[in-house]
Formats: C-alpha cells, sequence, structure tokens
C-alpha cells in the first residue's frame, strides 16, 4: 500500500516509525515532515490545511490511505474531502472532530448521556463571564472555546487570575478561539490519559499515557504542549478504565452516532481520577503529542492495522496485543520554551545513538541543512525508550539524552516521577 501522513511533528515521526514496520507499507510520504521522518520516509511540500490540495497529492502519488496527524485539518474538514474522493482515511469528520474544537460541543455532549465531568458555564462576553467566576470563586478553570493549539487553558487559583483569563481571552489571545469561553469546575486528582479507537461503533482501547505538562521539574512552572510521557499509566488501572468506558466513552460515541456524526478515529480522554472514580477533562481528536510516541514504541506494527481497522468499520474483529513493557519519552526543547525561542541551533550527536525497538528518537521540530540538524521548534526532539520496568525505560531514555550535544535546548530530569515515587 502507498500511504500518505499529513503532519511534522514528533507524533508523525512516531507514527511513521510504526507504519514502516508493517508489511502492508510499500511507500511511505508524510507531508510536510521533518529531518528525522526524512530519514526514514519521503517528505513533501503540501499545505495540509488544502483539503482539494491532499486529495489531488493522492490522486498524483497513487495513495490508498491517509493518516490525518494534527486537529487542525481535522476540524477543517480535510478528511471529509478524502472520503468523499474514495480515499481511506485515518480521522474523524469534520462534524466528529468538534469534540476537540469546541469544549462547548463536548460538554453538552456529556450532558446529553450523564457522562461525569466538571460543572461549567458557556460564555460569549466577557460581562457574563465575569459574573459566573465573581459568583464560583477560585480555583477555576478557564478555557478557550476553540482550538488554540493547547494554550488556551489557564487554571487560576485566585479569583483576581481568573478574571484577568476572562478580559485576556475576549480580547483576543487566543485569537477566533476565545470569542466563546468555557468556565469549568476546578478538579482535584491526579490526570491520565487514555486512547481508544472507534470506528462509528466500536471502542476498542488501545492504550493509557500520562504526560508532563509544565516546564520544569516537579510540575512547576508554565505549562506546555508536554515535556514527556510514558505508557502504562499505573493510576488508569484496569478497573478505572472500564468505568470511564463505561460512564463516558461509550455514551458519548452512542451519542455522536445518534446525532448522525458517528466517530471515526482516535479518541483521547484525558480523565481526571480521584478515589478511583474517572471524570472527563476534555477529548482530544487524535493522538497526543508525545503520548503517540509512548503508544507507538509499545504498539510497534499492528498500529497500522488497527488503524486501518478504524478506517474501514472492522474494529469489532481486531484485538490489542501488548508486550508486557514499559515506554518513556523526554522532550528536549529549545532554552526559552514555553516562551521566546531562537531556531537554528545545530543538534549533535544523534547519529551515535541507538535506533532499535527499544531506543528512539523521534524528531518534533528539525530541519536539515548542510548535513546537520538544526532546531526549528520550540519543542525539537522526544527521545523513547522502552524497557521491561519503567525505571528501565527511564534509565535508558536519560542515556541517550545524555549523549546529545545541543547546548541551547533542556529538559526535565524527572519524567515518570508521579509513578517511580
Amino acid at each position: 500500500m502507498n500511504i500518505l501522513i499529513l503532519g511534522s511533528g514528533g507524533r508523525e515521526h512516531s507514527l511513521a516509525w510504526a507504519v514502516m514496520q508493517n508489511p502492508k507499507c510499500d511507500k511511505l510520504i508524510v507531508a510536510p515532515g521533518n529531518a528525522g521522518i526524512a530519514a526514514i520516509a519521503q517528505c513533501a511540500k503540501l499545505d495540509i490545511m488544502d483539503g482539494a490540495a491532499v486529495v489531488a497529492f493522492c490522486e498524483g502519488n497513487n495513495i490508498d490511505f491517509v493518516i490525518i496527524g494534527p486537529e487542525a485539518p481535522l476540524a477543517a474538514g480535510v478528511g471529509d474531502d478524502l472520503r468523499t474522493a474514495g480515499f481511506d482515511v485515518f480521522g474523524p469528520s469534520k462534524a466528529a472532530a468538534a469534540l476537540e474544537a469546541s469544549k462547548a460541543f463536548t460538554k453538552e455532549i456529556c450532558d446529553a448521556c450523564n457522562a461525569p465531568t466538571a460543572a461549567y458555564g458557556h460564555f460569549t462576553d466577557a460581562a457574563s463571564a465575569r459574573a459566573y467566576v465573581e459568583k464560583q470563586g477560585a480555583p477555576i478553570v478557564i478555557k478557550a472555546d476553540g482550538l488554540a493549539a493547547g494554550k488556551g487553558v489557564i487554571i487560576a487559583m485566585t479569583d483576581a487570575e481568573a478574571l484577568a483569563a476572562v478580559d485576556e481571552m475576549f480580547d483576543g489571545a487566543f485569537g477566533d478561539a476565545g470569542t466563546e469561553v468555557v468556565i469549568e469546575e476546578f478538579m482535584e486528582g491526579e490526570e491520565a490519559s487514555f486512547f481508544v479507537l472507534c470506528d462509528g461503533e466500536t471502542v476498542l482501547p488501545i492504550g493509557t499515557a500520562q504526560d508532563h505538562k509544565r516546564v520544569g521539574d516537579g510540575d512547576s512552572g508554565p505549562n506546555t504542549g508536554g515535556m514527556g510521557a510514558y505508557s502504562p499509566a499505573p493510576v488508569l488501572s484496569d478497573a478505572i478504565a472500564e468505568r470511564a468506558l463505561e460512564e463516558i466513552i461509550r455514551p458519548c460515541m452512542a451519542e455522536m452516532a445518534k446525532r448522525g456524526m458517528p466517530y471515526q478515529g482516535v479518541l483521547y480522554a484525558g480523565l481526571m481520577i480521584k478515589d478511583g472514580a474517572p471524570r472527563l477533562v476534555e477529548y482530544n481528536v487524535r493522538f497526543g503529542d508525545p503520548e503517540c510516541q509512548v503508544l507507538m514504541m509499545r504498539l510497534g506494527a499492528q498500529a497500522f492495522d488497527l488503524m486501518q481497522a478504524t478506517a474501514k468499520g472492522t474494529l469489532a474483529d481486531m484485538q490489542v496485543n501488548w508486550a508486557e513493557d514499559h515506554a518513556l519519552t523526554v522532550v528536549m526543547a529549545a532554552n526559552g520554551y514555553p516562551g521566546a525561542y531562537e531556531k537554528g541551533s545545530e543538534i549533535k550527536g544523534l547519529k551515535d545513538l541507538p535506533e532499535d525497538s527499544a531506543n528512539m528518537v523521534f524528531h518534533a521540530g528539525t530541519v536539515a541543512k548542510d548535513g546537520a540538524i538544526l532546531a526549528n521548534g520550540g519543542r525539537v526532539l522526544n527521545i523513547t525508550a522502552r524497557g521491561a520496568t519503567l525505571a528501565e525505560a527511564q534509565e535508558r531514555a536519560y542515556a541517550m539524552v545524555d549523549g546529545i550535544d545541543w547546548p541551547e535546548g533542556f529538559c526535565r530530569r524527572d519524567i515518570g516521577w508521579r509513578a517511580l515515587s
């Protein structure tokens, strides 16, 4: 099969790595890709937000299957354009992608099927939102309703912070994403990520993970897109996972089908777990980043078979085969991230690191120039390892980190600490 992956980050590198191991893959193209992806697959220049351009590219390159990595093209309806043109696609429709593109829509779905989640208010003007904050009091969570590249959530610990966040959003800090705002109850507990596939009817769990959102050791400093992750997540036990399926995910998927927008793709449920009870924090309509990297390390070649079954509506015939192992990924980011950072610094030492089924460096924001690998983003590398235990996976990952010569980059040194402590 000729396969196209849309995207350019660490998530897409790990997807490409898994797909390349499957014997069904004859040719793999990733658009636009990055320097790491270019070492294992063909990269192509393509506007992945332009559905007509993507369709034309697929027709011109005899593509049999398309995997859409990021949320933005899904929310723009690129998957719909491809399906209309007759292509098999892994990723939900534009209508179903509203589960991530609109936080208010997700709350509406949860309300309709009584799925446990935080109490909330939905606002289209600052005055009403401020009045709600003053009535509820802090701590409270302020969210831009739309897609804000992972940055549209402010956890306010004081009323002043909450009111400032409301004003910031309605003043345009997050662009169109913040023209509507959802304000939620602050939920206590431990957060974990639960990944399932859904083909419109069947829901199949494919793994758990936990990521580290704050930039500094000990979960200190500002939130980021994610500084590392590990899988499985011990806090998401089999019993809690089954509860999440029965009380949250399956009812929501049934409600989506009832509304004529059946969900077909991967669903990433962010859960808050307290006293053994899960509540929904949010849905994402694509693999998390960097959670995808640890999931792909553990799934390997079967990942493509599962994605294909999702697209074809045959998930009921599939099962996931897990090794009894652990995976951990450490994000190396450019100095200054998540604030201002510089691009263009050279990263040395990558050629000397192992690349096999237990050790991989996935590129998130890199570019190749004159034989050198240069940083080209905020989050730049995902150093990922497997081990029989989480401690072993962590030790392997940090051994690789220590082999990388990049003074302009940094990482957290405690990824996995919750589970290991």
